[in-house]
């Protein structure tokens, strides 16, 4: 039986880890479809509403209350980026060797990079609402500010890496989503170089 056995199990091992399986192109999206073509738009909508919550976008892009427990995201200024009227105190520059830095409300972060905010990411101007669907993707999958090719690439602590292989259905539903938001007027800082802090 062991000797049966053996050569089994080198034939299973070969077979995971030929080189044409080590070293596959990776895809840009997953071919599977994820909805179906004739998905309402409250549907896509409400897809892409769990999907925000999920991927913990409130996290960074909503400004926070304290409540006992600590943060939590404001309900009447959900997705509205960091607040343009909140100043943060003196970056500690000592501890940029060695860290990175979340502000408070998790809406502004400080690192090696310089100051990153948090977008305003609601329905308003002054978010994403006068995007085009492709722009959002483009910021989504390409890291490209407002989804402009060629603009400055999105800052840390963004994930845009994360969701390179998003596939289009998923895109589709989260910009729906966000385009339903109540819209809320926030023009968030632009990001300070860390020669300016």
């Amino acid at each position: 039986m062991r000797t049966l056995l053996f050569p089994a199990l080198l034939g299973l091992l070969a077979a995971c880890h030929t080189p044409d399986a080590q070293h596959a192109p990776p895809t840009t999206a997953p071919t599977a479809a994820v909805t179906a073509p004739e998905e309402t738009l409250e549907a896509r909508q409400e897809r892409g509403r769990y999907l925000v919550e999920i991927m913990g976008c409130n996290d960074c892009h909503s400004p926070k209350l304290m409540g006992p427990t600590g943060p939590y995201p404001d309900p009447g200024r959900l997705l509205s980026g960091h607040p343009a009227a909140q100043a943060l105190p003196a970056v500690p520059k000592e501890a940029l060797k060695d860290w990175a830095l979340f502000a408070m409300g998790n809406t502004a972060t400080v690192g090696p990079w310089g100051v990153s905010y948090a977008a305003n990411i609601t329905s308003d101007a002054s978010g994403i609402g006068n995007w085009s669907e492709e722009q959002f993707a483009n910021a989504m999958r390409k890291g490209w500010w407002k989804g402009l090719e060629g603009s400055r690439p999105l800052l840390p602590p963004m994930p845009w890496p994360n969701f390179t292989r998003m596939p289009d259905p998923d895109i589709s539903a989260i910009y729906a989503y966000l385009m339903s938001t109540t819209p809320v007027e926030n023009v968030v800082p632009a990001p300070v170089p860390p020669d300016q802090l």
